[in-house]
């Protein structure tokens, strides 16, 4: 499904251009004149945002909070290759969100899974010379296999093709018609197959070209089931006004806002030119019908799919499937597939985390059919950008692909995530070169916290024998340090809250800037040859640190996990500890006098430059690697054989 629909400019406009290409049916839905509310294109404020950014205290937010769900998604990733690198990063994105609303003390339900049904689906089983269900087992189990590699906490892994997804397709189906939202038509059209979607005209390259794939559209006529989206005009724009924060970051509101702006002055300019000129109402096939177009729901010529409920020469299309997975997936296990099960088991979501190729089927399609369906709309909808590499678009023809299997061999899951989180702002496109990687990774994870954590735990082992000689909370008495920190790290959970991430990433970062700063202007090991007085200070700003870098394992641990349990090994806890610690433990005040500190050792490795390694490897004579592929790796280069196996 992320990769299904590739959203733009022309293809918003045709989605609300009222020059739109026709739809020959026998029963209309469409209505006349675009219903445009001054709120709709300058929203007011609600007085109560989704997400809090008021100063609460962490105990009252903690015993608020316990009894709330938190359900979040990403796209169920369509399954016509391996996972790629967007689709890790939507992922890694949406376990740290899922992991910090875990350390609020919320039930956490995080859903991701595979969208499987389709006709690209079927033509790529074929040409590997597999069906589409072995071809769906193989590329849905490299998802499962690199989510693992990457520690991804998901709760729910749906795929389209589970039979309690189809039952509650087939009940949502049934319900909308029941509603006389469902009606047959007619559609002729040019069609992308790669694309799965009929294209206007005037967005094609020469020769009917599809502008993203780059392939002849076909000439299709169907006999399809539409659903009647145009109904839902006013209550979609209505949803926009009264919810501004449905659709996040606020600039792909905007977006969508000016792109709705620009459709009413271009209906306005063409219906002018229709006057004029007769050729040009033949040429657009302009009539009264304006606004959001019904979309076809249905496909007669593809099997590989879901039966439409009485009439099963057709399978239910592309969105009607997919986006309910949404709610599929929150049935149990071993549960009949039954619907208002299934929303009471957590809907409706408080999260969508999708990427902004997809926006408008999140923003428009979707809460249309819900409405329809009688349910509750989702709480948010987020788009993130896109990532590049180098400065470019990635693409196999470029040859600068950026494959996240290879990312977490070679430099493992923590570093991977920290910098896609910390480097890319979140909502923004971003780009990735593997010399900034090595050198964000190094400075942040490595050195800024890392390095610290090691000469203080040294220190201490030296001069305390590993042992804390005072309560934290003591030790901090009247100490600016401790001040900064609460101060940050307060920052960290509003950011976290918004879903900031990188700026969430950097206010936990200055924690340990803050920490070397002081570590470098008390000098302990200088105070502890002095002795007395001096060497108890010295102890005391030990300890100081130590809390620190304790406060930031857990308010970094959404982000790198593994790392910051590795922090938290160091100080002496236990993984159990670690794993039921909640947001509040970010409080000053948890190093305990007379707590021993493990044995200090590195907690992350450096990571050398390509440059570095190869000058090492031309004095060395070279030896055959027989380090094992991580199982990611291989899942997925076993799907690339299937794919291109002829």
């Amino acid at each position: 499904m992320a990769a299904r629909i590739n959203y733009s400019v022309q293809n918003t406009l045709c989605l609300l251009n009222p020059l739109n290409y026709s739809v020959n049916a026998k029963t209309t839905h469409f209505k006349t004149g675009l219903n445009f509310s001054k709120n709709l294109i300058f929203p007011r404020k609600l007085k109560r945002p989704t997400f809090c950014t008021c100063a609460v205290s962490n105990n009252d937010r903690q015993s608020s909070e316990a009894a709330e769900t938190f359900v979040l998604t990403t796209p169920l990733y369509y399954v016509n290759a391996p996972p790629h690198m967007g689709s890790a990063y939507t992922t890694i994105a949406a376990d740290a969100i899922a992991r910090f609303q875990r350390l609020l003390g919320k039930k956490v339900i995080f859903v991701t899974g595979t969208d499987e049904h389709g006709e690209k689906i079927a033509a790529a089983a074929a040409a590997a010379g597999s069906t589409p269900s072995q071809h769906c087992d193989v590329i849905s189990q490299a998802y499962k296999t690199l989510w693992k590699d990457l520690e991804i906490s998901h709760d729910k892994f749906i795929r389209t093709t589970d039979p309690k997804h189809e039952g509650i397709v087939k009940e949502f189906y049934s319900r909308v018609l029941d509603k006389g939202d469902i009606y047959r038509a007619d559609y002729e059209g040019l069609y992308c197959v790669n694309c799965e979607e009929y294209k206007d005209e005037k967005e094609l390259l020469d020769n009917n070209c599809c502008p993203m794939h780059l392939k002849p559209c076909i000439e299709r006529k169907e006999d399809n089931y539409f659903f009647a989206l145009s109904k839902y005009q006013k209550q979609l724009e209505e949803n926009l006004t009264q919810n501004p924060n449905f659709v996040q970051p606020p600039f792909r509101l905007n977006e969508i806002q000016y792109l709705v702006i620009a459709v009413m002055f271009i209906w306005c300019f063409c219906q002018l030119l229709v006057q004029l000129f007769m050729l040009l109402m033949h040429r657009y096939k302009v009539g009264s019908k304006s606004g959001l177009k019904d979309f076809s729901i249905s496909r007669a010529s593809v099997d590989w799919g879901i039966p439409v409920p009485n009439d099963n020469k057709q399978t239910i299309y592309v969105w009607f499937d997919a986006l309910l997975g949404y709610i599929s997936a929150l049935s149990a296990e071993k549960e009949q597939p039954d619907l208002q099960t299934a929303v009471s088991s957590g809907w409706p979501a408080s999260l969508h985390l999708i990427g902004k190729d997809i926006l408008r089927f999140h923003a428009v399609y979707w809460p249309a059919m819900l409405m329809s369906a009688g349910l509750d709309l989702p709480k948010k909808v987020f788009g993130h950008g896109f990532l590049t590499k180098d400065g470019m678009k990635m693409g196999k023809s470029l040859g600068n692909t950026l494959e996240p299997n290879e990312l977490v061999h070679n430099f493992g899951s923590d570093a991977v995530r920290y910098f896609f989180l910390r480097e890319v702002e979140f909502g923004s496109d971003g780009d990735y070169s593997e010399e900034r990687f090595i050198n964000i990774v190094n400075a942040h994870l490595a050195n800024t916290i890392g390095n610290l954590l090691n000469r203080t735990l040294g220190l201490l082992k030296k001069n305390c024998q590993s042992t804390l000689v005072v309560d934290s909370a003591v030790a901090a008495e009247g100490n600016a340090l401790k001040d900064a920190v609460e101060k940050l790290v307060e920052k960290a959970r509003i950011h976290y809250e918004n879903l900031s991430l990188s700026s969430a990433c950097e206010a936990v970062l200055e924690i340990g800037n803050a920490g070397n700063a002081y570590m470098d202007e008390n000098a302990p090991w200088t105070r502890f040859k002095q002795g007395g007085a001096a060497s108890e200070a010295a102890a005391k700003d030990l300890v100081v640190i130590l809390e620190a870098m304790r406060i930031v394992a857990i308010a970094l641990s959404p982000v790198a996990p593994s790392f910051c349990w590795r922090i938290y090994e160091q100080l002496g806890y236990s993984k159990d500890h670690f794993n039921t610690v909640t947001w509040s433990g970010t409080k000053w005040g948890g190093l305990k006098g007379g707590q021993v500190m493990a044995q200090p050792k590195p907690v992350f490795a450096r990571i050398e430059n390509k440059t570095e390694l190869e000058d090492e490897a031309a004095t060395r004579k070279p030896v055959k690697s027989k380090q094992k592929k991580p199982q990611a790796q291989v899942a997925a280069e076993a799907a690339e054989s299937l794919i291109s196996r002829n």
